[in-house]
């Protein structure tokens, strides 16, 4: 049998494993590792907005067709061609997404991002200034490899941020599909907590790391670590961003694998500390080294530092270089042919897009980003039009390595009062649909970091 690797940006690793840790993976995928790439703060309208075939920018007379307005200036702001290398973007919490989304409109973004810095009171805000330059789109050319993979493999034009907030909450969703605050170790104390979880950021712009077991509800490693699939979290040591208050640079908050960071939740989280898997959340030097030596493990998820994370104010072409160098070092290794690479980017940033994102729950869905996915076997030049989130991921990897076992407080074993179960949502697409397990395994596509 032909080994298959899928990569995630965000990234997850799948398969099932036995005694002599040769992985199986489920019947009919060929994919025996998941990485999930998450890259920081991009709509879908941004980067992809202007790629041909996709739902991007509305366009008449191949001009962009909608003007958001500025209150500020009494005019109203279209879409434009960004060339510029840092970007200031918007606020982008809960409140945010729903000024941004207004109703419905998809109007409020340039708005929300000059509001007067005297409002400005929370620090995910990445500039109390604000910009107009959430109306900015880049294209091939200040992305060229971003585009080449969205031409070569897959570009997902429905994927959807899994709830309407910023980066800790959206972290959290990606490892649980829940956001919430608890006493410690007591899962059935949690309540569903969409802007400030535990170790979120208070009124006044202090962020405070959550203790261990603050994040006590189920997990996905939970699950993985029963059914012996291996799992590693992989943490660019630097800063993190999100500390900018009323304008004044704060301090930069340090990050790396052994501390809880907005980032990095999996330290917090009661099940990964029982369960002994500490070890298994380490720095990214350890990734380059598993690839090359054949030891990627079956779900990995990969987050950077602040300087390749695309966060603003960091240069989107340090992001694409960081993330190139990822992606070839899994395309060279041993376990390409059996790997799943799924990129995309936690949450919109406050940059526009035009898409309304469909209600599921009390948590969103959130603002559309981009999805890329990337594997020997992903469909070539396909355009998903599915409808997802960042679910879909934890959904994959259940279907592939855990018989379709969801983190379910009915059926995990492990109860918590989660409102919805995310996997199981009807409207949730299935991303299997984005790989051909019929074709040979292609050929890896090594690019040139900027």
């Amino acid at each position: 049998m032909r080994r298959g690797i899928v990569l995630i940006i965000f990234a997850a690793i799948s398969a099932c494993s036995a005694d002599n840790g040769v992985t199986t993976p489920a019947p009919g995928t060929k994919i025996r590792h998941v990485i999930i790439i998450m890259q920081e703060n991009r709509s879908f309208d941004t980067y992809f907005g202007t790629f041909p075939g996709a739902d991007g920018i509305p366009m008449q007379d191949e001009l962009p067709r909608d003007c958001l307005p500025d209150p500020v200036h009494n005019t109203c702001i279209y879409p434009y061609h960004d060339t510029a290398d840092v970007n200031v973007g918007g606020p982008h919490a809960a409140p945010d997404a729903v000024a941004d989304i207004d109703g419905g409109n998809m109007d409020g973004f340039v708005a929300r991002a000059l509001r007067v810095k005297a409002t400005c009171v929370t620090a995910q805000d990445p500039s109390c200034h604000g910009g107009t330059d959430v109306m900015g789109y880049h294209d091939d050319h200040e992305i060229p490899n971003y585009w080449a993979y969205a031409q070569n493999f897959v570009l997902q034009d429905r994927l959807f941020e899994a709830a309407a907030t910023w980066s800790l909450p959206a972290h959290l969703f990606m490892v649980s599909a829940w956001s919430a605050s608890c006493e410690i170790d007591q899962p059935m104390t949690c309540r569903n907590a969409l802007q400030s979880p535990a170790g979120g950021i208070p009124v006044g712009g202090a962020w405070i790391p959550a203790k261990s077991g603050a994040y006590a509800w189920t997990d996905i490693t939970y699950l993985l670590h029963k059914a012996g699939i291996s799992w590693k979290y992989y943490v660019a040591n630097g800063s993190q961003p999100d500390c900018d208050d009323d304008g004044a640079k704060c301090p930069a908050v340090p990050q790396n694998s052994a501390t809880p960071s907005i980032w990095n939740p999996l330290p917090s989280f009661t099940t990964v500390r029982i369960d002994g898997e500490l070890g298994n959340i380490q720095d990214l030097e350890n990734f380059y080294e598993d690839a090359k030596q054949s030891r990627l493990p079956q779900v990995a998820w990969i987050v950077p530092n602040q300087k390749d994370g695309e966060h603003p104010p960091a240069k989107v072409s340090d992001g694409e270089k960081y993330v190139t160098g990822v992606i070839n070092a899994i395309m060279q290794s041993p376990q390409w042919d059996s790997t799943a690479i799924f990129l995309s980017w936690d949450d919109w940033g406050g940059f526009y897009d035009h898409v309304v994102p469909p209600k599921i729950d009390e948590n969103g869905y959130g603002i559309r980003v981009p999805g890329l996915v990337i594997s020997p076997y992903a469909k070539q030049g396909y355009i998903d039009h599915q409808l997802l989130s960042h679910d879909a991921y934890l959904k994959f990897i259940e279907d592939v390595f855990l018989a379709n076992r969801r983190i379910d407080p009915r059926t995990d074993g492990r109860p918590d009062p989660r409102p919805t179960v995310r996997e199981s949502v009807r409207l949730l697409g299935d991303l299997q649909n984005d790989f051909d397990f019929t074709q040979p395994p292609r050929a890896p596509m090594i690019l040139p970091p900027r």
